[in-house]
């Protein structure tokens, strides 16, 4: 009985883990990569990296700030984000996903992947 009871809860907290948002402090300084250089640079797991898929970013601060799409060195897209707002972005094989922060103080970002249906 223990050992189904350890089973169940084991299971539900992977699914937790899995599911759960990653969330990001930005100092006014610092622009942070989120992923597209690899293993031990990015900020975040993208569970679907090698392959194209969807990045959901969403301001939980209470400034804007920007996410800069770029591709090798070439900056594909700058994209802001008012406070409160969730920006779903394509991320195609190669592209680096960064967050920009707002100058005039401390913003505050979540992150999560979702696989792209074809």
């Amino acid at each position: 009985m223990k050992t189904l009871l350890l089973s169940i809860s084991l299971i539900f907290l992977i699914q937790l883990e899995i599911t759960a948002q990653t969330e990001f402090v930005l100092e006014p300084s610092q622009s942070m990569i989120m992923t597209g250089k690899g293993p031990g640079q990015d900020a975040t797991i993208n569970p679907f990296v090698g392959q194209d898929c969807y990045a959901i970013i969403e301001n939980i601060g209470d400034i804007p700030f920007s996410i800069r799409i770029q591709q090798a060195g070439e900056i594909i897209k700058e994209i802001p984000i008012e406070k409160g707002e969730l920006k779903k972005v394509k991320l195609l094989k190669g592209y680096e996903l960064y967050l920009d922060p707002n100058p005039k103080g401390i913003a505050k970002a979540s992150v999560e992947y979702q696989k792209l249906e074809e």
